[in-house]
């Protein structure tokens, strides 16, 4: 299967972020050079297929596509969890005046059913996270000389990526904005960049792509040095003309430090970095269901929050350097990053 780097003009990925990245923003780090990252996490086969048309209406270059590999939940286990949450989330609806539909209705899109789609749309590239794709997938994605990118935080998940056929892998640096890659057992793996770097490039023998907290020559020249072969960029986009983000969770954003960011569950029920606010402070210690469950519980209360511009009780994505994020379109952000690089690498 031929490289996917040298067929690239700069080795610049745009984060698959899902609610974020519209098809405009990944034409506009694709015509740029670079990969541009489309996500599909958890959508339907039709919706899916809506956005890689409107993609490929505005670019003929390589771009990825995402999906989410992780396992289905166990209703029954987390039903004492799910009882509790929606009442604690009815009574904030409540509380806020807020009129809304909080009927339970599990219904999560496996990635399976993409597979056929993404062949017969001759996408090029696939990116995954959560876990691993399975065999099956693997084999005939490789069959159509696709690219496939796993989405590791240790170097435990990294060999297992490798070793079920992938052609590369991103490294979750613990900085990073959204949700954590992480699918092995045990403790969430907290390890920064350059630290993890280090150890995945060690570690596997297929290129290694760096992910958190890079925005400027410093911090794209030290994963560069520490072995990445590429970097992928999160938070430095979510301010872009073309992102579905708004004008609030920019302000928001722009104004986050380091400190500002936090690792909470309370919005999905999956680790994710995002920048501490009311229903994180609440939902602390609480037994939370288990991701997509709580995704979906939350959903009426987040999209009532946006819609009474309340974003304290909405998810707000953003890496640990969100704030250095920078407004204007997806291309002149592109422009700027690769400047960035080219002043690294000449």
């Amino acid at each position: 299967m031929p490289s996917l780097l040298p067929r690239l003009w700069y080795p610049i990925f745009l984060s698959p972020m899902l609610g974020v990245v519209t098809p405009k923003m990944v034409a506009g780090v694709s015509e740029g050079g670079g990969l541009g990252g489309l996500p599909l996490g958890g959508l339907s086969r039709e919706k899916a297929h809506q956005l890689i048309t409107e993609t490929k209406k505005l670019t003929n270059k390589i771009f990825a596509v995402n999906l989410f590999t992780n396992a289905e939940p166990d209703l029954d286990k987390n039903q004492e969890a799910i009882d509790k949450m929606r009442i604690f989330i009815s009574e904030i609806l409540v509380q806020k005046k807020w009129a809304g539909n909080l009927d339970f209705e599990y219904h999560f899109y496996s990635y399976p059913d993409l597979i056929d789609l993404i062949i017969e749309e001759g996408v090029q590239a696939v990116s995954f996270t959560f876990g691993m794709l399975n065999e099956a997938s693997v084999r005939k994605l490789k069959a159509h000389n696709i690219s496939l990118i796993g989405t590791a935080t240790c170097a435990e998940e990294a060999r297992l990526i490798e070793s079920s056929g992938a052609d590369m892998i991103v490294a979750q640096g613990i900085e990073a904005g959204g949700h954590r890659a992480t699918f092995v057992d045990g403790e969430l793996p907290q390890i920064k960049l350059i630290p993890l770097l280090n150890e995945i490039t060690k570690t596997v023998k297929i290129p290694v792509v760096a992910a958190g907290g890079i925005y400027d020559e410093s911090t794209m020249n030290a994963a560069f040095q520490a072995g990445a072969k590429g970097v992928q960029i999160g938070s430095y986009f979510i301010p872009a003309k073309e992102s579905l983000a708004s004008d609030t969770y920019r302000k928001i954003l722009k104004g986050s430090t380091e400190n500002s960011t936090t690792l909470t569950k309370s919005f999905s029920g999956r680790w994710a970095r995002g920048i501490k606010n009311e229903f994180i402070k609440m939902t602390e210690g609480m037994d939370v269901p288990d991701y997509p469950i709580q995704n979906i519980l939350t959903r009426e209360m987040r999209n009532l929050a946006k819609s009474h511009n309340d974003y304290e009780y909405t998810s707000l994505w953003a890496g640990q350097n969100a704030g250095f994020a920078k407004t204007g379109t997806t291309s002149q952000i592109m422009d700027e990053l690769i400047h960035i690089y080219k002043t690294i690498k000449h």
